[in-house]
Formats: C-alpha cells, structure tokens, sequence
C-alpha cells in the first residue's frame, strides 16, 4: 500500500501542534520531524487557510490547533459510544440531585457543554449544549485541568487572559495553581459564583480508559447559602468516579 507523504507528514504537523498549548514555531516543527522547511511552510499555510491550524502573528509566528480542528474533535466526540454510555447514568443523577448537570470537554482555554441533562422542574441556567465558557471561572474547567498533565497545565496557564466576571472570579495565575492543587486534593472543583453571581457548581473529573482526563462532569444550581457544597462535591467525584470505571478507567489518579 502506497501512502502519500504530503498526507502523512500534515498528520504529523497536526498531531504535533495539538500537544503544543502554547505554540510551536516553524522551525521547531521540522527539527522534531525533520521535514524540509520549504514543505512544512506550504502545509501550514494550508492548514491556517483551511483553520485546521491558527498562527500568531509574533516577532516568531507561533502555529496552535484551529477551529476547524476543534470541531472535528467535537464531531468525532458526539459520535462516540462513550455518550450512549454517560447519558442514562447522568440523567438519573440530575433527577437525583434535583439540579442541572453537565458533561463538559476542554478546547484550548475554554469549556465545551458537550451534554446537558436538566430535572423535571429545572433552574433556568444560561448554558447550553455547544456553548463555551473560560476554563478558569467554571467547576468543569477546573476539575479538568487539575488533572491534565503538569506541563500541559502550566503551559495553558501562561496563555490565559484572566478577566473578572464578579468579584469572587481568580484573577491571576498564582491563585489559580493553587486552586488546581485543592481540586487534586478534594477530588472535586467548585464554581463559588465566579461566573455568574446567582450560579453556584460543582465538577468532577471524568477518565478514559488510558487514564487521561477526557471530560467533566458538574451540577449546577441557583447559590443557596443553606447548601453544603462540600457535600454535594463528593457526590459529584462519586459520580465521575463511577463513570470513569464504566469508561473502563480502572486506575487511581
């Protein structure tokens, strides 16, 4: 069987550029696959033609995975057998808990409400399915990203562009990485009305079965100051948990 190279050395690029959250240059792309510049420059121009790939347009323009590319993933992830999976478990836990869940997946910076299951009298919540929120101010961003790869983390981290939605919104870097370490330590991410000052959630991370963080789960309500969040956390990470396991993740993070 003959492959072409041109097809083949653009999967590369691609893949390449996809592990790379805060960019990669031209010529670090054809050191590392050692591709002529000449034929790595016209796949890329492609590639951003097409959104496949995005340029930053710096002293060094840096090349990170398009839009189009995203929303292929998401295609690819509305197809999968996993959401047949997760959709009966996390209906009944919405009509369990009484509030609004969600099952949200990472593209770049942001969140993905890539499910949305909501109980017999739901509280009105603006987000919808396809929608996207920062990853910074929301229980599913955070829950994800305490638990993808360190380098990955820190890398993302340095790109965001933290902006404040209420007053109780992280506003820095600092505080942020330290909040990612007391999800790492509880299991369990909480929203504490830092996106909307009335919404109140809580997420959990969901695995795959290579033991990578693949999604979110979370449970979102109107804030009330009677509610034990904690409690409700732990459920929430028991869920996920329970998911991961019939996702065939069989490890321990």
């Amino acid at each position: 069987m003959k492959l072409n190279r041109t097809a083949l050395r653009t999967v590369d690029i691609l893949k390449l550029v996809s592990k790379k959250p805060d960019g990669i240059t031209l010529d670090q792309i054809c050191e590392q696959l050692s591709i002529p510049k000449t034929s790595a420059y016209d796949i890329l121009t492609t590639l951003v033609h097409t959104g496949m790939v995005h340029v930053a347009r710096e002293q060094k323009q840096r090349y990170t995975i398009g839009l189009t590319a995203y929303r292929v993933g998401i295609n690819y992830t509305n197809n999968m057998d996993f959401i047949g999976t997760i959709d009966p478990v996390l209906k009944a836990f919405s009509k369990e808990v009484g509030k609004t869940v969600f099952f949200g997946v990472r593209a770049d910076d942001e969140i993905v409400y890539i499910c949305k299951y909501e109980p017999e009298n739901p509280i009105i919540t603006t987000a919808t399915v396809g929608t996207k929120n920062p990853i910074y101010c929301t229980s599913l961003g955070k829950a994800i990203l305490a638990y993808s790869e360190e380098e990955e983390r820190l890398a993302l981290t340095e790109r965001i562009h933290f902006r404040a939605f209420t007053e109780r919104t992280i506003r820095d870097k600092a505080c942020f990485l330290d909040e990612l370490e007391k999800v790492k330590e509880k299991g369990y991410a909480l929203d504490a009305r830092e996106l909307e000052e009335h919404m109140e959630c809580v997420g959990a991370p969901v695995f795959g079965p290579d033991g990578t963080v693949m999604g979110a789960i979370s449970v979102s309500s109107l804030y009330k100051p009677t509610e034990d969040y904690e409690a409700l956390g732990r459920r929430v990470c028991e869920k996920a948990a329970m998911l991961s396991r019939l996702l065939g993740y069989i490890g321990k993070r």
